[in-house]
């Protein structure tokens, strides 16, 4: 379960608590770097490495050119030379552009050179939508990176998680996988719900891979989700709960390595499951958090729902794009069907 937060007076937007543990990474050790399109002069375009440069100087955080195959490749090289870099893809939507340097070297090297190298990288993006950015630019993908061996990947729904989760990418031995979603990060032209600003303790601390937070507690039935989504879960649970339904709400944090227990110990105890996930409803983590489940608590299961973004490109439109999108009414109503 989730380490406890430490009393602290300040709190941070998600955005300020991973360049944090970024900027601390890099004081420590002269090997952690940032490389990436916009994410110098303009501290990226979503605020993830802001202030740096002025940091940290133009040697360590390095604006590139638009040609993800060749920064991704980099990154990777630097990373088997046994530096740690952070390479920031500006939108997941842009992983078909470097996939190759990404599944088939980052993922893989390790394990095709017989673990003579390791590949200490960060591959850092952004995901989701509800902003109106349209079909490539508001993708989530998170489950394409889980589904395929050799990488860590994780996905902060909070400042603290954010702050934990960035100390530990960078520490780790393996590749990670580090996807935040835009409307979390509590920039000033994107307004975040609220949630994701949350005390954050000055003083390093890593969140461990693999262990899930139970953001609550709940006996009617279990909501699993991630990201954006743990923050309209509980909204969703607020409001069931005038109507006599405790929902509890599992927050995964990391999907490789997945904390299959703490679902497992969640369906036994509600019997009921419901998955929201904003990435395709089809053959992604909705489906294996649903299988997972009916392979370990089946016999406990009454009922099983999932929320998630229909198989169709994100509109632009911002009506059709709320209508794709799962809100708290559509993941209120999936409880209420399994309910019974």
């Amino acid at each position: 379960m989730a380490q406890a937060q430490e009393a602290t007076g300040r709190e941070l937007t998600m955005s300020r608590a991973m360049v944090e543990a970024i900027a601390a990474e890099m004081e420590a050790s002269d090997d952690v770097f940032v490389m990436g399109e916009d994410v110098a002069d303009y501290g990226g375009i979503f605020d993830s490495t802001d202030g740096l440069l002025e940091e940290f100087s133009r040697d360590r955080v390095m604006d590139v050119p638009i040609s993800e195959t060749s920064f991704i490749g980099a990154a990777v090289g630097a990373a088997q030379a046994g530096m740690r870099p952070i390479a920031e893809l500006m939108f997941v939507d842009f992983f078909g552009v470097c996939m190759d340097q990404i599944y088939n070297q980052m993922a893989k090297n390790t394990y095709m050179s017989g673990g003579a190298v390791n590949v200490p990288m960060v591959l850092m993006t952004a995901v989701g939508g509800t902003y109106n950015d349209a079909a490539q630019h508001s993708q989530t993908l998170y489950g394409t990176f889980a589904h395929l061996p050799g990488m860590k990947v994780v996905v902060p729904s909070t400042a603290y998680d954010a702050k934990g989760l960035m100390h530990a990418a960078i520490r780790d031995d393996d590749p990670v996988v580090y996807l935040f979603h835009k409307r979390l990060m509590g920039i000033g032209w994107m307004p975040a719900p609220e949630g994701p600003k949350t005390p954050v303790p000055e003083d390093d601390y890593t969140v461990e891979f693999g262990d899930a937070d139970l953001k609550r507690e709940g006996d009617d039935v279990t909501i699993v989700t991630l990201g954006l989504h743990v923050h309209r879960a509980l909204a969703a649970a607020e409001e069931l709960a005038e109507e006599g339904i405790d929902a509890e709400v599992v927050d995964l944090r990391t999907l490789v390595p997945l904390d299959t227990d703490t679902v497992e110990a969640s369906v036994q105890k509600t019997g009921r499951l419901v998955v929201v996930d904003e990435d395709y409803r089809s053959f992604g983590v909705s489906g294996e958090i649903i299988a997972q489940a009916t392979e370990c608590a089946l016999n406990e299961l009454e009922g099983v729902r999932r929320v998630t973004t229909p198989d169709v490109p994100i509109p632009y439109a911002r009506p059709l794009e709320r209508e794709v999108n799962p809100g708290v009414d559509d993941i209120a109503e999936a409880v209420r069907d399994v309910q019974g």
